[in-house]
């Protein structure tokens, strides 16, 4: 058995290092949410010491709320918003002789993109122009999924260890109670049911199937590295392997 583990870099906060060396696959800030050229070049230059596939964290141009608060966009500025931020971490990437692997869009974009068919192919299509080799990573099941399916790309389905799910297979909203989970015996059982069973029971107390390629691990939090260490000890225990999807 094989998974994926993914966290998001470059934005400031949590200890980038520490996390890269529990993960398998990184996703930097493009300087939009968070970040700079400099953050990006540190997080690559990270990245390839520990052998972590490296992707493109894109958002919309949001710096003062972290790229979490939702914006209408067109399709049009969307896909040129991508193919920006794309081409601006892929020159740093290509400078330090590495290879960019996929693309996870952040905060807003990637939730809008989940339930968004228009905005999740704008998306698509963006990454697709880019470099038809890139993988999309989105939320499992959700219309970011489908539309790289649609343009030929390989998808990454994403799970999340901290985040409860709502019985439709969506992430509970931020800020509603429970929506983030901080117990750490209860993010690990519930990875663990993702990743072997592919199923995870929701706030109804319901079962959704859900495909895990990759499990998001938020670097941020109090306890975000020791929960990463205790996963990736688990995880080794039930002769999981952990590399990039």
């Amino acid at each position: 058995m094989v998974i994926d583990l993914n966290a998001d870099l470059g934005e400031g906060c949590g200890d980038d290092a520490a996390i890269l060396d529990c993960v398998s696959s990184a996703n930097i800030a493009c300087g939009w949410h968070a970040g700079d050229a400099q953050t990006m070049r540190t997080a690559v230059r990270a990245a390839v010491q520990r052998g972590v596939a490296i992707g493109a964290h894109p958002s919309f141009p949001d710096r003062e709320n972290f790229g979490r608060s939702a914006m209408q966009r067109s399709a049009e500025q969307v896909y040129a918003d991508v193919q920006a931020q794309l081409a601006e971490l892929a020159a740093i990437v290509r400078d330090e002789g590495a290879q960019l692997v996929h693309v996870k869009p952040h905060g807003a974009l990637y939730n809008q993109a989940a339930r968004d068919a228009v905005l999740a192919d704008a998306i698509a299509r963006a990454v697709r122009d880019f470099d038809p080799a890139l993988k999309l990573m989105g939320l499992a099941g959700s219309e970011l999924i489908r539309a790289a399916q649609r343009h030929g790309l390989r998808a990454i389905e994403e799970v999340f260890a901290d985040r409860a799910y709502l019985a439709d297979g969506s992430l509970a909203p931020r800020g509603t109670p429970g929506a983030v989970i901080d117990d750490a015996a209860t993010a690990l059982a519930q990875t663990l049911q993702l990743v072997e069973h592919g199923s995870v029971t929701c706030r109804d107390g319901g079962r959704v199937r859900l495909q895990a390629d990759s499990v998001c691990l938020h670097g941020d939090g109090a306890h975000a590295l020791a929960f990463a260490r205790l996963l990736r000890d688990s995880l080794a225990q039930r002769g999981v392997r952990v590399q990039p999807a």
